[in-house]
């Protein structure tokens, strides 16, 4: 903690390091009320800065307790170095040496979870960004590579599994029940992909034969009570490496690959080299305990922290500011192995309607920054949306503007140039643009601007010159510390549409022959025109097809030419996209009428495209349960000038009633067919049985909002028959939501009885509960708080219950008496001492205070206010609140 302001680090400001460590070697002696750790750094000059002497060596370190400090073998006097709360200083004397020190640690108090701490009775550690400090004294900085060998010492009994990165090279017993193991990692590797793991675990074991025919040992080590909730992982990770060796040519370099489950976690999991520690939600998945949304995301965070091995451990970032270097590049990596593993159109809803509800609002926030920040006091607030989602996005539209094949050819380059390296986002684009013969120049502006860029796009069709204009508009809004934007290179996919629905050939002017019917064009300047010639027809164009650029388009659509797009286009995204926008342009007229006291009235052509989707028998069931989602509440404050959440809930409570009636008949009868196939048939986390049951959940959601006695009886029967979390979950959420009151108190009751043993199922518990839109739902968070499996020192459990409280329901958080803003400031206050990383991230829905009401910013603003008077604050916590009441 500090009470002084933090300082401010910037990217400018950056200079390679002084010196650099060749060989780590570390020894830790774990015990129950300390751990010691002894490290033997072989250091020399960085040649790169030889000029001048021999600086002094700032080594960095926070809350250790040194015992012993030696420079080539002798012992240092505490009148030979420098010592305060963050940094240890010696002078070296010669180019290359040797520094021995020995440090008291204690993992068993540590509540912030970095660096080594302990999780129930295993011990683990969390280096990125900054946690090996809190470890041993050391350059803990990503540009600093070294290779590590490190032996654990600790009480056989208790500890009889010892990890760390690399292969194991030795072990053997100690005196007084206690064991050692060494491990050894061949890879040179910052400090921050250090790893190490102590505790009574179980194992599931497999094999993988690289596509050079080594055969690699896969581990997954978990508590002895989540043996059986591994298998889905195991299967996840071969299909990674599988992958990852087919579309990227990239094979796993060690001779075993472990991944850990953890219960305390802030992340959701670490690419250590060879030894991954995940966040037990994003491993332990079966059907009886996790949905199928959860088997989803283990497969994708397994694959994500799996392919860091090479877009992150082999060429890491050289400095924190190039995070989006390994995290936007892997997500995307992720992102495109998720869709060849699943509906690649579903995958693709579901990332844009997630970047554009939570991104696009960060963007629009005090914390908005670039996706290469500029500057930053606590890099831990960096893991953020626009790092990780539009980092992405930015790698997505480098593939489409060079082409699958160019975008192959470029990865292949910036690894065979780089590994081994720390490197920057600009390496990144250089290895793209020399293998493909472009210039990105004007396309680095994704990197270095912040802020969502708009295009708004209008049209001129000229009949008898039988030519088509598309003019694009782009302009970007003014960010923290940057006001004038220059324009972005936006690729925009698009096609034209005939008045029967065909595809148009398309032409632009000067072309000889017209070419594919989709075809991207790239938007460079502020405002630019595009003309097709030979267009036989007044068209209608699909524009930003599979969502092509992160951007908010704009162009005047009706909603009889909405409908149609929803019907015909060839784009399975945009067809999406037209429902959405549809469906916003009602509700939007629903929000207009509530505010002005008006009887509402729901555009009837609503319920005429969604009678259409659910007729459609040719349609995939996943696709059709996203045209049946509404856009949500927080997506429809994002987009509001000023969010009214009343009128908003209101408005589309209003929508969904009247769709369930106007629906019912359809619905029921897609609810039955995917209920009765889901008694039949054994559950499969597969694509075809996860878009069954995602339709047949949603159609339940709706039906039960008639109150009909035959749909309380159906969901009773899939709550009390059901072999799988999923039909479980979804049950329990809709009855929490229905004014059923005896049949909720029994359901929750008997869940929670049943699943009390089980952290991750009761984590659901709590958010369904947490997310529920009556009326009290506060008063029912306040409640839970005392349950016996809540804990603020756990962050699954601060996100399941407080995170889904402020974050997942609107209209009760913003309550406008203020109790949801005091309440979260409360929390706040108190994870601030606990876990600041924690406490940083849930500050997300008081920092947006500018898009609400003004007695609502005011009541948000004090809170705000009052946190940044409480007392001692976190950098974390402290950078947050004092930029959003800049």
């Amino acid at each position: 903690m500090r009470t002084e302001q933090p300082k401010m680090i910037y990217l400018k400001d950056y200079q390679a390091p002084d010196y650099l460590i060749d060989e780590t070697h570390l020894t830790f002696e774990l015990f129950e009320d300390h751990t010691l750790v002894h490290a033997q750094l072989v250091m020399r000059r960085n040649p790169a800065c030889a000029a001048g002497g021999l600086p002094a060596l700032v080594l960095d370190g926070q809350e250790l307790e040194l015992l012993s400090l030696s420079l080539d073998g002798e012992t240092l006097a505490a009148g030979d170095y420098q010592l305060d709360a963050s940094h240890l200083s010696l002078q070296p004397k010669s180019a290359s040496f040797v520094i021995d020190s020995s440090v008291r640690i204690h993992p068993e108090r540590n509540t912030a979870l970095e660096g080594l701490y302990k999780s129930g009775s295993m011990f683990c550690t969390q280096c990125e960004a900054e946690g090996f400090r809190k470890i041993t004294y050391y350059l803990d900085r990503p540009d600093v590579m070294s290779k590590f060998t490190t032996t654990l010492s600790a009480e056989q009994h208790s500890y009889p599994v010892l990890l760390s990165n690399g292969n194991p090279i030795a072990s053997g017993p100690e005196e007084g029940g206690r064991h050692w193991a060494t491990w050894q990692d061949p890879f040179m590797k910052p400090a921050y992909l250090f790893a190490l793991v102590a505790g009574d675990l179980w194992c599931v074991e497999d094999s993988f034969t690289t596509m050079s025919a080594r055969e690699v040992a896969l581990r997954i080590y978990v508590e002895p009570e989540n043996i059986d909730k591994c298998q889905h992982a195991m299967d996840s990770l071969k299909k990674s490496m599988q992958w990852d060796e087919q579309v990227y040519g990239r094979e796993y370099d060690l001779d075993i690959f472990m991944i850990v489950a953890v219960n305390d976690f802030n992340m959701g999991a670490m690419e250590n080299k060879g030894l991954n520690i995940f966040n037990s939600s994003c491993v332990l998945a079966k059907a009886e305990t996790a949905t199928d949304a959860a088997h989803q995301r283990v497969e994708a965070v397994v694959a994500h922290e799996y392919f860091h091995n090479w877009s992150g451990n082999r060429v890491t970032c050289r400095d924190w500011f190039q995070l989006s270097l390994k995290e936007g590049f892997t997500v995307f990596r992720d992102a495109e192995f998720s869709a060849d593993m699943n509906s690649r159109t579903v995958k693709r809803i579901e990332d844009v309607a997630y970047l554009r509800t939570h991104q696009f609002a960060e963007d629009a926030g005090p914390m908005a920054h670039p996706v290469r920040p500029e500057a930053f006091m606590e890099i831990s607030n960096f893991y953020t949306l626009t790092v990780y989602e539009k980092g992405s996005e930015v790698v997505r539209m480098i593939r489409t503007l060079v082409g699958a094949e160019g975008f192959r050819r470029g990865s292949d380059l910036y690894f065979e140039r780089h590994d081994g390296q720390a490197v920057t986002c600009d390496d990144f684009i250089k290895a793209m643009e020399d293998a493909n013969g472009v210039d990105l120049s004007q396309f680095k502006r994704w990197y270095s601007q912040g802020g969502t860029p708009r295009l708004a796009v209008s049209e001129a069709y000229d009949g008898a010159a039988k030519t088509y204009s598309l003019t694009f508009k782009q302009s970007c809004p003014a960010t923290p510390g940057q006001r004038d934007k220059q324009p972005f290179v936006i690729p925009v996919e698009l096609g034209l549409l005939g008045a029967q629905g065909q595809a148009l050939p398309l032409r632009l002017q000067g072309e000889a022959a017209a070419g594919a019917a989709s075809r991207v064009i790239s938007i460079t300047e502020a405002e630019q025109v595009v003309t097709f010639v030979d267009v036989a027809e007044q068209p209608l164009p699909s524009l930003l097809r599979g969502f092509s650029a992160p951007v908010k388009l704009s162009f005047p659509y009706s909603r009889d030419q909405l409908m149609f797009l929803m019907q015909h286009d060839a784009d399975g995204f945009n067809r999406w996209e037209a429902g959405q926008q549809l469906s916003v342009q009602v509700l939007q007229e629903l929000v207009g009428q509530y505010q002005r006291g008006e009887t509402l009235q729901l555009d009837q052509r609503l319920v005429g495209a969604l009678r259409s989707v659910l007729e459609n028998a040719s349609l995939d069931q996943a696709m059709v349960a996203e045209l049946l989602s509404l856009p949500g509440e927080a997506y429809l404050s994002e987009i509001s000038e000023v969010a009214d959440v009343d009128a908003i809930h209101g408005a589309r409570e209003f929508a969904r009633k009247q769709l369930a009636d106007a629906l019912f008949d359809l619905l029921w009868q897609r609810y039955q067919a995917n209920r009765e196939l889901s008694r039949r048939t054994a559950y499969l986390a597969e694509a075809e049985h996860f878009a069954r049951r995602s339709l047949q959940n949603i159609a339940l959601s709706y039906l039960m909002l008639s109150g009909k006695p035959e749909v309380l009886a159906a969901c009773l029967e899939q709550l009390e028959a059901c072999d799988n979390m999923t039909e479980r979950l979804a049950a329990v959420a809709v009855l929490v939501n229905s004014p059923f009151e005896e049949e909720k108190a029994k359901a929750l009751a008997s869940f929670a009885d049943f699943f009390k043993d089980n952290p991750l199922v009761m984590d659901q518990w709590f958010s369904v509960q947490a997310a529920c839109s009556l009326p009290g739902a506060l008063a029912r968070v306040q409640q839970l708080m005392e349950h016996p499996a809540f804990t603020l020192k756990n962050p699954n459990k601060v996100r399941a219950l407080i995170g889904a409280f402020a974050g997942q329901n609107p209209v009760n958080f913003h309550q406008v008496d203020g109790s949801g803003y005091r309440f979260l400031a409360d929390q706040v206050i108190a994870l601030n001492a606990l876990n600041p990383q924690i406490a940083a991230r849930l500050l997300g829905p008081l920092t947006r205070w500018g898009k609400y009401d003004d007695t609502r910013q005011a009541l948000m603003k004090a809170e705000l206010e009052r946190i940044l008077a409480s007392g001692e604050l976190s950098s974390d916590v402290f950078e947050v609140v004092s930029k959003s009441l800049a």
